[in-house]
C-alpha cells in the first residue's frame, strides 16, 4: 500500500494532487498546509513519498529547510519537490538539500505521475531540459552573482534596478518597509555593495544582463 504526504499551503494544489494520485490507485494521500504540521505528519505517518512546495506562508524557500530536516533524520526518504520556481539555481539547491526529484507546478499530469513513480522507486527525477540547466549550474558554467539570492531578494533587486524607492517596493510586494530595508541590507552583503547607490548600480548591471 502506497502512502503520500503533500505539504503545500494552496488548497487547490492539495486537492488536485490528491485527485491525480488517487486516480492511479494511491491508497493514502494526506495533506499539510504548513511546514510545522507537515514535519509532524511526516514522522507520525512515515509516508512512502512526501511532496513538498518550496514557498509556503510567505517564506520564499522555507521548504528547503524542511527537506534538510527530513533527509537528515531519514536518509532513505523519497522527496519530490512540486514548485513554481524554474530557476536552475533553486532546483540545484533543492537537490543539494536532499530532494529526490523536482517538477514544476505547470507540468502535465503525465509528467507529474512519471516523476512520482520514479521518486517512489528511489530514483532521481528531473525533466530533460531542467537536468541540463542544473548540470550547467553545478559545473559553474552559468555561475553568476545572482546564484545565491532568494526569490524575494531577486524581486527587490529588480525593483531597485528600476529606481523604485523602498516605500513603493513594500507596496508592490505586499511586505513591510522594514522587510525591504532588511532584504536590501542582505543584498549589500551578498553583492558587496558599499551603500544603497552602489547597490542600485550593481542591480542595474546584473538585471540588464540576466
Amino acid at each position: 500500500m502506497t502512502s503520500v504526504l503533500i505539504i503545500d499551503d494552496h488548497p487547490i494544489v492539495l486537492q488536485g494532487c490528491r485527485r491525480i494520485l488517487e486516480d492511479v490507485g494511491v491508497e493514502t494521500v494526506r495533506g499539510a498546509r504548513d511546514i510545522v504540521s507537515g514535519y509532524r505528519s511526516y514522522w507520525r505517518h512515515r509516508p512512502d513519498v512526501v511532496i513538498i512546495d518550496l514557498a509556503m506562508q510567505g517564506n520564499d524557500l522555507g521548504g528547503l529547510n524542511l527537506i534538510r530536516r527530513i533527509r537528515t533524520r531519514d536518509p532513505r526518504s523519497c522527496i519530490l519537490v512540486l514548485s513554481m520556481h524554474n530557476d536552475p539555481m533553486i532546483v540545484a539547491r533543492a537537490l543539494e538539500a536532499g530532494a529526490t526529484g523536482y517538477v514544476l507546478k505547470d507540468t502535465s499530469s503525465d509528467e507529474f505521475l512519471n516523476a512520482f513513480h520514479r521518486v517512489r522507486a528511489g530514483s532521481p527525477y528531473l525533466s530533460g531540459d531542467m537536468a541540463i540547466e542544473v548540470a550547467l549550474v553545478r559545473t559553474g558554467v552559468r555561475r553568476n552573482p545572482l546564484a545565491d539570492l532568494t526569490p524575494r531578494e531577486l524581486q527587490v533587486l529588480s525593483l531597485l534596478a528600476q529606481g523604485t524607492p523602498y516605500g513603493r517596493i513594500a507596496e508592490e510586494l505586499g511586505i513591510s518597509y522594514k522587510t525591504v530595508v532588511n532584504v536590501s541590507s542582505h543584498l549589500k552583503q551578498k553583492l558587496e555593495a558599499r551603500n544603497l547607490p552602489d547597490l542600485i548600480r550593481i542591480a542595474v548591471q546584473l538585471i540588464a544582463t540576466k
